[in-house]
């Protein structure tokens, strides 16, 4: 029996290959019929023999091509038509499109074969891509995504080209990047003023440079990144000193597998996360070899390594035989990736030596992701290239609505029917630069996805720049979402779920209702409202945000809360280590509560802990002294855990650290090491946020817990409290989709905007 179907395909169906595998899908089961891109995904009308057509119908999912994410299939039975064969119908560009763009994917294996063939027509050629690889979302300029709409436009098919790109049996059909020497981007090299550097083989210049100790700035997918060799002392010492990067660890890419294996521990769960289409960086322990130089990530156990991912890259590697590259953004600190090449060339001057460029223009800007594998999970630590713009898929569907973030880690968030589009990293908006970046990057959105919003949701903090954004459109309805309620609200959303939940919220910094600056927050939360259940105790914070520079002060007035005036006896190092004239004023400071806000936050405990156990007392980027104090755990004093105590105040349950640091100076006091300290807090942190756990599921029956906040990024306390946790009998979710830190707050902005405006209208 012949049977005719219709099957409506929707998700990341464009762009990606999925005609043609249609095509040559239908081929083999004989069958005829009709294939087209449509507004909502691609329509497929099959005929054939009935059990051919069930076979087609059970392979289309399972066999789609690697680029391909499909989120729904729908099926109906139609009339048979006269159809003899299986054709490819042109694009339907009647309505509004409302399919996805595919995330910029590294280079396949099949172009990498053809790139070192010196038989082949695109031998050696640094931008090969077919519709399995290559970039899209960096060089879209609009939807729907085709090469007229993209950076690619300005690039005039030659006729062997031309003929791929229409064959829709050959795996370059509508590979918008499509190119070869002859019709394609080139690549030039430049030197440090921004002149033309004569060169016949400008990649081959390049590779030579690296070798030499040289700093090259590299144009990639997403924007440019600064270059030397990993294995290079001095030369990693001098790309720090110009970018102005102190101490924060920098990135490494590795020519292969092998060359990871040699330089971090690797498994093969490790081996499939270093592959994965998307190249993310990935967090890896070190190995004590040597190989890499110790100043790539100074105090650090970890390194963080990916592969190439783009004909270029590979080529470099090739050329130059290294088998480590520092890979960093192309920026100055806390700037945005630069993109374009007159802007490397003004924004990179003093820092890079020469330019690799290329004339295919860069329209988005987005950083390398960076992931860890935390508890069999892979955790999002910075979601952008590889991942953007594949949404999140919520459970259910939302009006359009506009999130913006906070200040650090900046992201925005379009919710779209049942859809989540987080944006590339953005960065911290801090500068001008990157504030203008949001900008861009809200507008752009708006337009790539063809909405205008109804709803903006922002951070309560007055001073924050997105927040004052967001208040500005006044043709939107603005929702202000506090900080640590929009933490656990992405951790439901992505995780899908209902009702009420205990909800961790532990970070470095977010405004409170109260006007306090929250950080160590145990709520009981829906998408609606949220309850403080319990907090950290307050301690002041002197100076502000100078004391997020600098730990010795929020040290001091811990050790202030549990000694009082008596601290300045204590003869412990670290006191030795602070001036008394400094000490002093902070303590006045306090007292007269000048510049000394009252602060529950856990990144600053951390801190606090980090700089009494002597181990940092200033820092050079966001979050170091905690992570050396992970980094630095002495599990040989393992279940031996510090003591907090927990009171009731002000209808909440307040997390006391006073019996913490008097126990930490007993240790300072009989000897004990950084290590010791830091163990013995990260278990006695642990065991009071379960203690804490255990009374709010008493007093309320909730029993879901969700763990959130840039805190969780310490991978010992995320895995010691799910584990703890879960052994109590709870069910505990967490981040994999979008990061626990402030790169996902915007998600929970938008879902709790939208509910409360579903609510305010019901």
């Amino acid at each position: 029996m012949h049977v005719r179907r219709r099957i409506h395909v929707s998700g990341i169906v464009q762009g990606v290959g999925f005609r043609p595998f249609v095509y040559r899908l239908a081929a083999s089961h004989h069958l005829a019929g009709q294939i087209a891109n449509t507004a909502t995904g691609v329509v497929i009308e099959i005929q054939g023999k009935s059990e051919e057509v069930d076979d087609f119908v059970a392979r289309l999912p399972a066999e789609a091509p690697p680029l391909a994410l499909i989120t729904g299939v729908a099926i109906s039975e139609i009339g048979l038509d006269e159809d003899l064969e299986f054709r490819i119908l042109p694009s339907d560009k009647s309505e509004a499109v409302r399919t996805l763009i595919p995330p910029d994917i590294a280079v396949c294996g099949d172009c990498l074969r053809e790139l070192f063939d010196p038989g082949d027509r695109r031998y050696l050629y640094p931008f090969i891509n077919c519709t399995n690889c290559g970039p899209r979302f960096t060089i879209a300029r609009s939807i729907p995504y085709d090469r007229s709409r993209t950076s690619m436009s300005v690039f005039s098919m030659c006729p062997r080209c031309r003929a791929e790109y229409e064959d829709p049996v050959n795996r370059r059909f509508h590979a918008q990047p499509n190119a070869c020497w002859d019709c394609g981007p080139r690549v030039e090299l430049r030197d440090a003023s921004g002149q033309r550097a004569l060169s016949a083989e400008p990649i081959a210049h390049a590779a030579a440079q690296l070798r030499a100790g040289a700093v090259v700035a590299v144009k990639g997918l997403g924007g440019f990144h600064l270059a030397v060799d990993a294995t290079n002392d001095e030369a990693v010492k001098r790309l720090r000193e110009r970018k102005r990067r102190v101490e924060k660890p920098f990135a490494v890419m590795v020519a292969d597998l092998e060359a990871a294996e040699q330089f971090c521990e690797v498994d093969g769960h490790d081996r499939d996360l270093l592959s994965r289409p998307g190249r993310p960086i990935v967090l890896l322990p070190r190995k004590e070899s040597g190989l890499i130089s110790a100043d790539v990530a100074p105090f650090n156990k970890f390194l963080g390594l990916f592969l190439p991912y783009t004909p270029l890259h590979h080529l470099l590697f090739a050329k130059s035989s290294l088998q480590g590259l520092v890979m960093t953004s192309g920026n100055l600190s806390e700037e945005p990736i630069a993109i374009e090449n007159s802007e490397a060339a003004s924004r990179l001057v003093g820092v890079a030596d020469y330019f690799l460029v290329h004339d295919r223009e860069i329209l988005r800007r987005c950083d390398d992701s960076v992931v860890r594998r935390v508890g069999g999970r892979v955790r999002q630590l910075r979601r952008s290239r590889g991942f953007v713009p594949v949404p999140v898929f919520l459970e259910k569907k939302h009006p359009v609505t506009l999130a913006v973030g906070g200040e650090l880690k900046s992201t925005i968030c379009l919710l779209k029917g049942n859809e989540a589009f987080l944006s590339q990293h953005i960065g911290d908006l801090e500068n001008a630069e990157a504030y203008k970046f949001f900008q861009e990057t809200a507008e752009h959105w708006q337009e790539i996805l063809e909405v205008r919003p109804s709803l903006v949701a922002y951070d309560l903090h007055p001073d924050y720049l997105a927040t004052r954004w967001a208040l500005a459109q006044r043709e939107m309805m603005a929702v202000g979402v506090q900080h640590h309620h929009a933490h656990i609200a992405s951790c439901m959303a992505e995780n899908h779920i209902k009702g009420r939940v205990i909800g961790f919220a532990l970070d470095g910094t977010g405004y409170g209702t109260d006007g306090c600056v929250w950080g160590g927050e145990v709520l009981l939360s829906d998408y609606l409202a949220f309850e403080r259940a319990a907090h950290l105790a307050y301690v002041r914070l002197p100076g502000s945000s100078a004391a997020v520079r600098e730990p010795w002060r929020v040290a001091v007035s811990h050790l202030h809360a549990a000694f009082g005036p008596g601290l300045l006896e204590l003869p412990i190092p670290f006191l030795r280590q602070v001036p008394r004239a400094k000490m002093l004023t902070v303590l006045r400071m306090m007292d007269r509560k000048v510049n000394s806000p009252l602060t529950s936050s856990c990144g600053r405990l951390f801190d606090a802990v980090a700089a009494v156990a002597d181990l940092r007392h200033q820092v050079n980027y966001e979050a170091q002294a905690a992570i050396e104090l992970e980094m630095c755990r002495d599990e040989s004093a393992a279940d031996q855990p510090y003591p907090f105590a927990i009171n009731e105040a002000d209808g909440a349950l307040q997390i006391d650290s006073r019996p913490l640091f008097r126990a930490i100076v007993d240790d300072v006091l009989r000897g004990a090491s950084a290590g010791q300290i830091s163990q013995r807090f990260h278990d006695g942190l642990i065991e009071v946020l379960s203690r804490v756990a255990q009374i709010l599921r008493e007093r309320t029956r909730l029993n879901s817990v969700c763990l959130s906040g840039g805190t969780f990024q310490n991978i010992y306390l995320a895995v010691g409290l799910e584990q703890r946790l879960r052994g109590m009998g709870f069910e505990v979710f967490t981040h994999s989709q979008v990061p626990s830190g402030d790169g996902g707050l915007s998600l929970g902005q938008a879902v709790v905007a939208a509910h409360l405006n579903r609510s305010s209208k019901e």
